[in-house]
């Protein structure tokens, strides 16, 4: 169904085809619609794939310029610039749109990638725990006597048997025993370790 002429606004004689068309889709002719729709589609397609250069974006772009068109042929104004120029701005800001909505996605997924792979407070602190420990160990190894220090080191830190760290030191076992006893217990006095 075709609305009738506005009487109040004589069509423009100077006005090309896409121009009375676009007059006739203010007025709501969906037989106009489709006779634009058929001599545009194909122009507000390729310059959205230009823009956009996904098949499926672009095709989605010019279908919502094609209905932003139909919903704004009202405010066209001839005497500012052709259709055609009208239109093709209407789908390149479209097609720009879309390009920086797709980036903004694309930084925000980014963003989100990097939080999810920070490590989590707890493996930050668990990790300055364990260097402070290591540090409490060294300084209270460091106040051992030098005979203790070597038999803790050879018998916990280097994984040696009582009998071989006897042997590497050339004393008996027994006092690699003693030597290891009394610093073990200084070792826990030194780090607050309860017996």
């Amino acid at each position: 169904m075709r609305a009738a002429a506005e009487p109040d606004r004589p069509p423009d004689p100077s006005a090309g085809p896409l121009e009375a068309l676009l007059g006739r889709i203010a007025r709501g002719d969906r037989e106009a619609f489709e006779t634009l729709y058929t001599a545009v589609a194909g122009s507000v397609l390729g310059l959205a794939r230009r823009v956009v250069r996904d098949p499926a974006q672009s095709e989605e772009v010019a279908q919502e310029v094609l209905i932003e068109v139909w919903r704004c042929a009202a405010r066209f104004d001839a005497r500012q610039r052709s259709a055609m120029a009208w239109i093709m701005t209407l789908a390149h800001r479209r097609a720009v749109d879309r390009v920086r909505s797709a980036q903004a996605s694309a930084d925000r997924e980014f963003q989100v990638g990097v939080r999810d792979h920070s490590p989590a407070f707890n493996e930050v602190s668990e990790q300055v725990e364990r260097r402070l420990e290591r540090e409490q160990v060294r300084r209270c190894l460091r106040q051992l006597t030098e005979l203790q220090h070597e038999s803790v080191t050879l018998a916990y830190y280097r994984g040696y048997t009582y009998q071989q760290t006897a042997e590497v030191l050339g004393v008996a076992l027994g006092t690699v025993k003693t030597r290891l006893r009394d610093g073990l217990i200084r070792l826990r006095d030194c780090l607050g370790v309860g017996s």
